[in-house]
Order: structure tokens, then sequence, then C-alpha cells
């Protein structure tokens, strides 16, 4: 029996800004603490984007992935960006990359499931590959989030950060085994970014005078039911994916989570009853990057040489929607 068709892995990337904000100068404009962040999120310093925009941080990461995959802008058969920060709401992040990299036979376009777009991204990519419409999928998470903040609002402002991570992912007989995914559209007020509010929010104070304009909208967060119902479901449906692929837990190398919160994190690995060791995090030095976490975190575990062929993976991301699901792979 021939093998069946699936999407593994070949490269990845990522790209974050240069201007990097530590805690303590952030709390130069806002009533907070590197003491108090650190405790309560797990992080130290964040990226924030002064010239680059989502689609210059987008198409960096893609030349990344397509160089670690060895493989042409011209071999790309779709080009997927995930993102809920993007400049333009048209055209899309995903057509100005492909413009930017010259994946000139590549369809395009975005996604928005918020901090989970790039895991859902990716099984869409997926679900491509096993049709066999394509061959080669390059799929981005990409967000710059400080133009969506309330710079004066700590109980938000301290989490997030600006970056970009991209896989590509090509027709093969090993690599993702299954997906879950869910969302709840009845609690989606618990995370919300109203569009077109010119009055909202306020000015980043980190870039010079001259380039400051006042945020179109500002992100508003419950925080302590955001964080109940990601140590809830996030345990939930990656033991949904495991069970969906008979794997068992002493099976996976790493559990990849969305860099939410260190808490959210530990949290769900004494729910699955995993060391934390399993559980990679580096939202000390970026910040909350939403749909850019997942494969930034992945890039960076790949070329420090932690992965290694036939690792078994658990991705899992959860977000505003509120959406949430978890994906397994063989690496």
């Amino acid at each position: 029996m021939a093998e069946q068709r699936t999407g593994r892995i070949t490269g990845t990337g990522s790209c974050v800004p240069d201007l990097c904000i530590t805690n303590e100068r952030l709390s130069e404009v806002v009533d907070t603490s590197d003491a108090w962040i650190y405790s309560r999120t797990g992080i130290h310093r964040r990226r924030i984007a002064a010239d680059e925009t989502v689609a210059d941080l987008a198409a960096e990461a893609a030349k990344s992935a397509m160089e670690k995959a060895k493989i042409l802008p011209e071999e790309i058969d779709l080009l997927l960006v995930a993102t809920c920060s993007g400049e333009m709401l048209f055209p899309g992040t995903a057509c100005q990359v492909q413009a930017r990299i010259g994946a000139v036979r590549a369809a395009a376009f975005d996604m928005n499931a918020a901090c989970s777009g790039f895991l859902f991204a990716l099984g869409t990519a997926w679900a491509y590959l096993k049709s066999g419409l394509y061959e080669k999928i390059l799929v981005i998470g990409a967000e710059k989030l400080s133009r969506l903040l309330d710079w004066g609002d700590r109980s938000t402002c301290v989490l997030f950060g600006d970056g970009a991570g991209a896989v590509v992912l090509e027709a093969d007989g090993k690599g993702i085994m299954g997906m879950v995914q869910h969302a709840d559209g009845n609690k989606g007020q618990v995370l919300t970014c109203p569009e077109g509010h010119e009055t909202a929010g306020s000015s980043n104070p980190f870039l010079r005078k001259t380039e400051r304009i006042p945020n179109i909208s500002s992100l508003e967060m419950e925080g302590q039911e955001v964080f109940k119902f990601a140590v809830k479901q996030v345990p939930r449906c990656i033991e949904e994916v495991l069970a969906q692929t008979g794997t068992a837990k002493e099976e996976i190398r790493y559990y990849i989570l969305h860099q939410a919160n260190s808490r959210i994190l530990s949290g769900a690995a004494k729910r699955l009853q995993e060391p934390e060791g399993k559980f990679p995090m580096n939202m000390e030095e970026y910040g909350n990057t939403s749909a850019a976490s997942i494969p930034l975190l992945l890039d960076e575990l790949n070329r420090e040489g932690k992965l290694q062929r036939g690792d078994k993976l658990v991705l899992s991301g959860f977000g505003a929607g509120l959406t949430w699901g978890a994906l397994l792979l063989e690496w």
C-alpha cells in the first residue's frame, strides 16, 4: 500500500525587530516593574517594530525558511500569512510578501485566528497537501501588536511583542499526523480589539514623536478569564490529538505551545502530568507575539539543533475568538 500523503516541515525561519524594550524601560512610561511583570508572565523583554511593517517581518522570516529548506521562491505553490495586525485591510499581507520574495507562482491569502492563527494556517496547508492540490506551501505567522496596544494600560501593554516566524511545508509520506481545532464565539468578548476608533488607546511611546500615530484601536482583555480558559482547554485538546493518533505522551519530545504566559504553560504541564522541560519557552525574550510565537520558537529550537528527524512534537495555540487547537507532527 502506498504511503499516505501528508506534509513535512523542511525549513524554518524567523525575524524580530531591532528595537528591544526591557521591563525596566517599560516602567518609565507605565506604572509597573520588572519584578511585577516577570512574576506574573515570565517576560523580561519584547521587540517593538519601529520602521518595520508586518509584511517586512513576514518576508524576512519567509526568506530564512526557504533558505533552510533549500527551495526557491518560484517553487512555492501557496503562501499563507496568519496575522491579526496587518497595516492594510487589502491587499493582504500574504500578497505583499509574495511580491517581496518573488513567489510568482503562489496563490496567497491571509488568515486571522489571532494567537491560534499559525496553528490554523498550518492545518489549512496540511489539508491542501493531502488533497494533492499543492506540493510546497509557505506558512507564516507575523504580528505587529504594538500598533494595537493602549500603552497606558499596564495589564496588556506589558504582555505583547512584534515578530514573525515561518515554515516551509512540503508533501511527504511523514510529517503532520493529526490535528484538532475548536472555537467558542460565545466567549469572544474576553479578548477583543475593536477596529476604527481613532481616539482609542495611546500612541507608542517608544517611537520618535514624528513617527507616532494614534492607535486605530486598542486590545482589551479579561486576563483572568483568558488564563482559566487556556489552562483548561490546552491540555484537553492536546490529549484529544494524542488519542486521535494513538500516540502516548511518553513519545512526545516537545510540546511547543503559544508563548502567552509562563504560568499557563506550567499549568498545562501539570495537568498533563508531563515535565516542564518538555515545554520550551522563549516569551522571556519576545513576550506574546500572537500568531508568530509558535513558529518563532520552532525556528529557535531547529537552529539550536534541538530537533531531530523522527522527533514527535505537539503544537498548540489558543487565543481570541475564542480559538484553540493542537497539532501532532513527526519532525
